[in-house]
């Protein structure tokens, strides 16, 4: 596409040097792998001899969050460039990295921001102040937009015009087309736009957060003298204009450019340039002092509405003196500011991915009813599906198993049986048109016992739960909006039946949101049992939840910030022994991330005690294996595909009586001490089969996984024959067709 800044008279006045991009393609020799650019300072080398266990837990100089985040979407982005995936899947891939980047300037660099604005300056981060990590992760951010826009424009693009499908600059278009855009201009945009002066009788405007917008400059005919106006691309229209043909599409922001005579009659337009905010989404508070949660979280989203602004994106044609201007006007420094060749925004592509081409998407996936739930629907008798779990304990694996006919149908089954008197569960993250919330409403009008942890402050859900909670208050179900200083990050359920005048409790214990959504993107577990010991520990942690509860002692639920951290130290800890004494050990967990330095630095502990140690971890690690005399026994891997991976699952030796457990908790510092979170032991046999099947297809995994290495950098893996034409089949692909198959994975 052409020059996404639009100059009306001499475009030289816009001269601006061009940052040369890095090669998107990662750098090896060995073609059978392929490495990430480096964001590279985050992982200096190290003198082993001179490292402790405890500086290499937890060193800010070995791991760095914020830029372990960054590596990491840089495997995302890989999606986009591999050529093995569909071409609209790269392209949604594309816009994930962007929607990931908006999030993390949000949370992280809002973090920091803050931090800076404070003048902290810990000491114990042998430098690395906030200053000093802005710094880096500008460095860092610079490099993959920069490899972004190559991927849009050089290869994506281009690969889709092939295909009939193309995103259009608007000075290609044809006058009838030209036309027709001017048309859809005076119907459509131009009622709903307000152009803003800027000049001593009008201030900088408020600028919106992720808001597309237009840095006007004009100049008055009359006296010749410059002005400068903003121009809000409306957030309500298509971001992508169809021109005649349903594949052909022109940015709204162009027709818009082109259009801008009408907003400004009598003045000439010099130039228009696009240019995007992100505001600060990590606010302080203070819960101690806060006399309503619910009121503290409502005031924070107002507030978070003007909250400080963390970073502005521009067009590399953007002139220097209208970045200046904005930088002045925001109250910004340079590294605040990032250039973009091409459209920004780039989180706005979802839409684009969605067009209707089959043949340049993944293959779409249904997922099918749990064998052990084949026969039920909501028009069985409810007692059914308790009927299923008095049988035996059941283990879902989402989405190639249905929430819906599952997790789903369990709570609505509960709210519709005339023998449950009471229904507790946690929710932290729902869709905005929850079946599950949707059943808990019916359940207490149907006049059963019904109590809800509502966490009000999941992260950008809190508006959305915020309106559940009190939709269900006005139910009359009894709400809790989580306990001061924690979050309720766990996912449990507990349904209390009459059944032969005796209560039996039904629980599910999960890895993922009650969300019908996401349960169709993540891979999670489900867990489904009537065993009294899990029964009577989840009405335990409710107690907690709701009540003034101080549970310390937990029957099979390892319990966060109760026990969890101690159980999971005292098992590495056994494995260390049966190691030393030549008894079967080895450690195998699943998670989303790992950065707590306790567990980290009694891995390291295990591995030089001879524990073979394999650690799955899709996002941050801080810690790093195949060191020599440290980690040699560690491999740690990542697989990025196209469902995310979300389970925590944790596997033991014992000595060959292995212990598997799967649950809501990361080996985090934030899940262990700052969440609550439950972790539930799977000791039916075999449903550990299941688990066993699931880690041992992801440790082989030749297609989507990845490797890290010693200096904290990530290879892929390919499968040894693929030079030769062999295909290698991911994890994913791998579990749904075992799924069509029957198999209960």
């Amino acid at each position: 596409m052409a020059s996404y800044s639009y100059h009306f008279d001499d475009p030289e006045t816009a001269s601006i040097p061009e940052v040369e991009s890095p090669p998107i393609q990662p750098l090896a020799d060995d073609p059978l792998f392929r490495v990430m650019p480096p964001v590279g300072i985050h992982v200096p080398p190290l003198d082993l001899a001179e490292v402790t266990l405890d500086d290499l837990a937890s060193s800010t100089v070995i791991y760095n969050r914020e830029l372990a985040w960054l590596d990491f979407n840089w495997r995302v982005l890989e999606e986009a460039v591999d050529e093995r995936n569909p071409l609209l899947e790269r392209l949604r891939f594309l816009a994930i990295t962007a929607s990931n980047l908006d999030e993390f300037f949000r949370k992280r660099v809002g973090g920091l921001k803050r931090q800076q604005a404070a003048g902290v300056a810990n000491l114990n981060l042998l430098g690395w102040t906030p200053d000093y990590q802005i710094r880096l992760i500008a460095q860092a951010v610079d490099a993959m937009l920069a490899s972004q826009s190559q991927v849009l424009l050089e290869q994506l693009l281009p690969a889709l015009q092939v295909e009939g499908m193309a995103l259009v600059d608007y000075t290609e278009l044809g006058e009838e087309q030209k036309a027709q855009m001017q048309d859809y201009f005076h119907r459509e945009i131009y009622p709903i736009l307000t152009p803003l002066a800027v000049d001593p009788g009008h201030p900088f405007p408020f600028i919106s957060n992720l808001s597309l917008n237009l840095a006007v400059e004009l100049r008055d005919p009359l006296n010749g003298e410059t002005h400068f106006a903003r121009v809000k691309i409306p957030p309500n229209r298509a971001r992508w204009v169809t021109v005649e043909n349903p594949l052909r599409f022109v940015p709204l922001e162009q027709v818009i450019i082109h259009n801008l005579a009408a907003l400004f009659d009598g003045m000439e337009i010099v130039a228009a340039h696009p240019f995007r905010v992100t505001r600060n989404a990590d606010l302080a508070r203070n819960e101690e002092e806060a006399e309503d949660l619910l009121n503290m979280i409502s005031e924070e989203l107002r507030e978070r509405r003007f909250a400080p602004i963390v970073r502005v994106e521009v067009t590399d044609t953007m002139p220097e003196h209208v970045r200046a201007l904005l930088l002045q006007e925001m109250g910004l420094n340079l590294t605040d500011m990032y250039t973009t060749q091409g459209p920004l925004g780039l989180a706005d592509l979802f839409p684009l991915a969605d067009v209707n081409l089959p043949h340049l998407k993944f293959e779409p996936w249904t997922p099918q009813t749990h064998p052990a739930m084949i026969g039920l629907s909501r028009k069985s008798r409810p007692a059914d599906i308790f009927a299923v779990i008095r049988k035996g304990d059941v283990l879902v694996h989402h989405p190639y198993q249905s929430f819906a006919t599952s997790t789903q149908l369990f709570i609505e089954a509960a709210a519709r049986d005339p023998q449950v008197l009471a229904i507790k569960q946690t929710l932290y993250r729902t869709s905005a048109d929850s079946p599950v919330v949707k059943a808990l409403i019916q359940a207490a009008e149907r006049g059963k016992q019904v109590a809800v942890l509502v966490e009000l402050k999941a992260r950008f859900d809190e508006e959305r739960n915020i309106e559940w909670a009190r939709t269900l208050e006005d139910s009359g179900v009894h709400v809790a909006y989580g306990l001061v200083g924690l979050k309720t990050h766990t996912k449990t359920t507990l349904v209390v039946r009459e059944e032969e005048n005796d209560l039996r409790a039904y629980a599910h214990v999960g890895t993922g949101n009650y969300n019908p959504k996401t349960a169709g993107l993540y891979t999670d577990f489900g867990y489904f049992t009537c065993r009294p010991e899990i029964g009577a520990d989840l009405m335990d942690l409710f107690n907690f939840l709701t009540g003034y509860s101080r549970q310390q002692h937990y029957r099979k639920l390892l319990v966060a910030p109760v026990n969890m951290r101690q159980h999971f130290l005292e098992m590495i800890e056994t494995e260390i022994a049966n190691a030393l004494a030549s008894r079967p050990a080895r450690i195998i967990a699943k998670m989303n991330a790992l950065d707590d330095p306790a567990i980290v630095a009694k891995l390291y502990e295990a591995s030089q005690a001879g524990v073979p140690i394999q650690l799955i971890v899709r996002g941050n690690c801080r810690l790093r294996p195949g060191l020599p005399g440290i980690s040699e026994n560690i491999q740690v891997y990542s697989i990025i595909g196209r469902f995310l991976e979300h389970p925590r699952v944790f596997y033991f030796e014992n000595g060959g009586d292995p212990r598997y457990f799967i649950g809501s908790a990361d080996w985090m510092t934030r899940n262990l001490s700052d969440r609550v979170e439950a972790v539930v032991p799977i000791e039916e046999p075999s449903l550990q089969q299941q688990l066993q099947v699931v880690l041992d297809i992801c440790l082989q995994d030749q297609r989507q996984g990845w490797e890290m290495l010693p200096n904290g950098r990530y290879r892929r893996l390919r499968c040894v024959g693929e030079a030769e034409g062999v295909a290698a089949q991911g994890t994913q692909r791998t579990l749904m067709e075992m799924t069509l198959a029957g198999s209960t994975v």
